[in-house]
């Protein structure tokens, strides 16, 4: 599935009003026995879901876009199905005072933006400002690096990301496609390597 190139976000929030969530939170281990690289919406927070008090049983948020939370988002195992599990819901982003790494690094890889703002009384604003109003308008800007939610008064706030996170997701490129960009470099480098470093093609009959 090609990534769409991203320079700016406009949504509304889904606050998670909790710090450490953690993957096996965000996707129940049972769920990775599916062999496939979508189809996990329904298992997003399946646990915390069988709550009828649970923000995304609140038909007032199951449209929002941009989950707002704590510090030490997606802690634990480091399972790929996490990022997948948001991103098949249609989450487009996160935005926290601090990540786990893994969990961090994962998300842009199927086009999520971690949103990593060290002010956590700015986060705490903007959480607030959705608990209390669900059509609270949160905009993201990637190319500058800023955050802005007026009703929270957070305007142009800066946050973090990753230099190599960020120039893939503003250009639509997963892994594959970085890679494919240094295609030519890469070519000119085998062309100049000694014969006897080239690698030796196997064939049946070499097994």
């Amino acid at each position: 599935m090609a990534l769409k190139p991203i320079v700016t976000l406009s949504g509304h929030g889904i606050p998670i009003d909790r710090s450490d969530v953690d993957t096996d939170m965000i996707i129940p281990a049972h769920w990775m026995k599916n062999i496939f690289k979508f189809g996990y919406q329904d298992g997003l927070f399946e646990v915390w879901r069988r709550d009828p008090d649970f923000v995304l049983n609140d038909p007032r948020y199951q449209r929002n876009t941009i989950v707002v939370s704590g510090s030490n988002f997606g802690c634990g195992s480091s399972r790929e199905h996490a990022p997948w599990a948001l991103r098949d819901y249609g989450i487009t982003a996160v935005i926290a005072p601090s990540f786990a790494d893994i969990f961090r690094n994962n998300l842009p890889n199927v086009g999520l933006v971690p949103v990593q703002m060290e002010d956590a009384a700015a986060v705490r604003r903007i959480l607030d400002a959705t608990l209390s109003e669900p059509d609270t308008q949160i905009e993201i800007d990637l190319a500058n690096r800023t955050v802005s939610c007026p009703a929270a008064n957070v305007v142009s706030q800066p946050f973090f990301i990753d230099p190599g996170a960020r120039h893939r997701l503003i250009h639509g490129l997963d892994e594959i496609d970085l890679t494919l960009e240094l295609d030519s470099t890469i070519t000119a480098h085998e062309r100049q390597r000694p014969p006897w470093m080239t690698p030796v093609r196997m064939s049946s009959s070499n097994c």
